[in-house]
């Protein structure tokens, strides 16, 4: 591997970088489709909420699930079982606002089938890639839900406009297929999976901080062959893991608000129409491209040149990105002009995905061997974020019409956006106190 001019590692990011894209594409494109049919159908904001939130509650069930088959089966072949599902799923789906039932089945199977990607790509992650280059790896990687909420939120809603929004699934569905047969081209297993040092850390494991006097076992001059049974109640106890747990919950919650109700915020909230917005509608997210990567060269170049330990650096990123973004939320509503609006929104977003270099990381910092199995721990809360926040919202956004209040009024969307605002608040504290850098699961 060391012999090509592009590493293989590379191609493994590179692939799951345009996973996360597509699949972010998939999210935003059935958020712009099903937003133009309910509104064209008169659906109130409640239904809508509740649709919106069915795909999180199939993401929910399948995340710790995901971690337990990536760890048993290979994340490699996990990742592409998801894929085609989800794919034959959407392709498959048919857009009536009447069928509430047809919708949430949809909905609730693609939910499920992508609930296995991310602790795949952790898992496949943790295998191939080196700790030294982990914080832009993983940046890279997660920065493709943010190019992809992007390139949908810009394409998607002309191509609602000129073929209806049932055109959207097949043109999702097609782009999963041609990741798929990418995907079983160019990925495999590292050379060296065979050794469990290899799976266990990935490259130079030496270079990887261990709490306390924890070590790995080693006979005759080699790796204990024994199998290692997943630690589960270690994890769940672990204060570490539960700073992570809360930061992800807090990044979903703010996320998936935004990301499945912005468009209805444009829309009603300050009279916008998406499709004469052009490409400061794709901003937000492009904002969240850019920041992510940064963060994640930052976080490598401290840590590889020892300006911070892995644990300062961590916090240091997590609490200025949070603590930033959770300033934007709650100003939010007080821009009352679609370029105010989009720029509070891109600040917002930009520094939450800078936060990322502080607890999205942290998952192969204290647990490399079961980084896809805590990370389906972790996200499971982040999916949870999405089921409670944008029905949430939902029924906010229906409480402020019972009371009288145009939606159009920045009283009717102060309590969505302050939620996050305050959760980001929080859960920067949380993880500024109990978090680690340091690896705590042998």
């Amino acid at each position: 591997m060391g012999s090509t001019k592009f590493p293989k590692r590379y191609v493994i990011v590179i692939l799951t970088f345009i996973c996360t894209c597509v699949c972010y594409i998939e999210r935003v494109g059935f958020s712009i489709a099903y937003t133009f049919a309910a509104d064209a159908a008169g659906v109130n904001q409640s239904r809508k909420g509740t649709i919106l939130s069915t795909f999180y509650y199939g993401y929910a069930c399948s995340q710790i699930p995901g971690g337990w088959a990536a760890q048993k089966i290979g994340g490699r072949r996990v990742l592409l079982f998801s894929f085609l599902l989800w794919s034959l799923t959407s392709a498959l789906l048919p857009l009536d606002p009447n069928r509430v039932m047809v919708l949430v089945i949809a909905r609730l199977l693609v939910g499920v089938a992508q609930g296995f990607i991310f602790p795949s790509i952790h898992t496949v992650l943790g295998q191939w890639v080196p700790p030294h280059e982990r914080s832009r790896s993983v940046s890279l990687t997660t920065s493709g839900m943010y190019l992809g909420a992007a390139a949908g939120t810009l394409v998607l809603p002309s191509l609602v406009k000129l073929r209806g929004p049932q055109a959207v699934f097949p043109s999702e569905a097609a782009l999963g297929a041609m990741w798929s047969l990418l995907w079983f081209k160019y990925s495999s297993d590292p050379p060296r999976s065979e050794h469990p040092k290899a799976t266990a850390a990935g490259f130079g494991e030496s270079l990887l901080p261990i709490k306390g006097s924890q070590k790995v076992k080693v006979v005759n001059g080699g790796h204990s062959g024994k199998t290692v049974k997943i630690p589960w109640k270690k994890i769940i106890l672990s204060l570490p893991v539960w700073a992570i747990v809360v930061n992800n919950f807090t990044f979903h919650y703010a996320l998936y608000v935004l990301m499945n109700w912005l468009p209805t915020y444009f829309e009603l909230g300050l009279q916008l129409s998406l499709q004469e917005m052009g490409s400061s509608k794709m901003m937000p997210y492009l904002n969240m491209f850019v920041f992510s990567n940064i963060g994640g060269v930052i976080a490598d170049q401290w840590i590889t040149r020892r300006i911070l330990s892995v644990t300062r650096t961590r916090k240091v990123l997590n609490t200025i990105g949070f603590l930033v973004a959770s300033f934007a939320l709650i100003a939010l509503p007080l821009f009352r002009t679609s370029g105010g609006a989009v720029f509070c929104s891109s600040v917002a977003l930009g520094f939450l995905a800078l936060g990322r270099a502080g607890f999205a990381v942290n998952h192969m910092d204290i647990a490399p061997r079961y980084a896809g199995i805590v990370m389906g721990v972790s996200n499971t809360a982040g999916t949870l974020a999405g089921i409670v926040g944008v029905e949430l919202t939902g029924q906010l956004l229906e409480a402020a019409k019972a009371a009288n209040l145009d939606l159009s009024s920045p009283e009717s969307w102060r309590a969505v956006f302050f939620i996050p605002g305050f959760l980001c608040i929080l859960s920067s504290f949380v993880f500024l106190v109990f978090s680690t850098g340091e690896r705590v699961f042998d």
